[in-house]
């Protein structure tokens, strides 16, 4: 586990554009990350997780240009939904655009978040795209919300560990699918459904 610097920032730059996975916190729980266009890069993911190969891996983003990269146009719901509740804990599933299968576990489309911590977004900046990530933990494990955490359960199986401290909220990101008519929750967390409805109705 390393704290948190400019010279670690470089780091985990190089190691995502050299194909390595990365560690670092979020303001949700840990998550574990490779550069999404290097397909290689995300089938290890797969194999370090022990995640099902069916199951795709959301996209973290540090602006409205990164979605652009890995989603077609974005909706209006999809406009109204980024302004209110990003960055955030929202996971807003789209249709994807020019992405390996691997992500996309070969289907149409891609979950892309923005994150609400400040150490994420400057990992985002630096690294100049989306991040493909995972949350830090074994498959069926409970997600990881320090880097003690991640450690344990990831341990040499990543390249580096980001140590930010401990997670703000401790609970996974709400899940929306966009692709759907209407848009429907495929997981709950700390934005509720109430809050997203309110938001699509204004």
């Amino acid at each position: 586990m390393n704290s948190f610097s400019p010279q670690l920032l470089n780091q985990a730059v190089e190691l995502l554009k050299d194909g390595g996975v990365v560690a670092f916190p979020t303001d949700t729980v840990y998550g574990v990350g490779v550069d999404p266009l290097q397909p290689q890069a995300v089938r290890k993911l797969y194999r370090i997780k022990g995640r099902p190969d069916n199951k795709p891996i959301a996209i973290l983003v540090g602006s409205i240009e990164d979605v652009e990269r890995v989603a077609h146009s974005p909706s209006d719901p999809f406009s109204r939904l980024a302004d209110r509740f990003w960055p955030g804990g929202l996971t807003l599933i789209l249709e994807a655009r020019d992405l390996p299968p691997e992500i996309t576990a070969a289907g149409n489309t891609v979950g892309v978040r923005m994150p609400n911590h400040p150490l994420t977004l400057e990992l985002l900046r630096e690294f100049g795209g989306p991040i493909a990530t995972t949350s830090a933990n074994r498959s069926g494990e409970d997600p990881a919300t320090s880097a003690r955490e991640v450690d344990a359960q990831l341990g040499d199986r990543v390249n580096l560990i980001v140590d930010g401290g401990d997670t703000i909220t401790k609970v996974a990101s709400t899940v929306l699918d966009l692709s759907a008519s209407p848009p429907r929750i495929l997981r709950h967390g700390g934005i509720s459904e109430q809050m997203l409805m309110e938001c699509l109705k204004d």
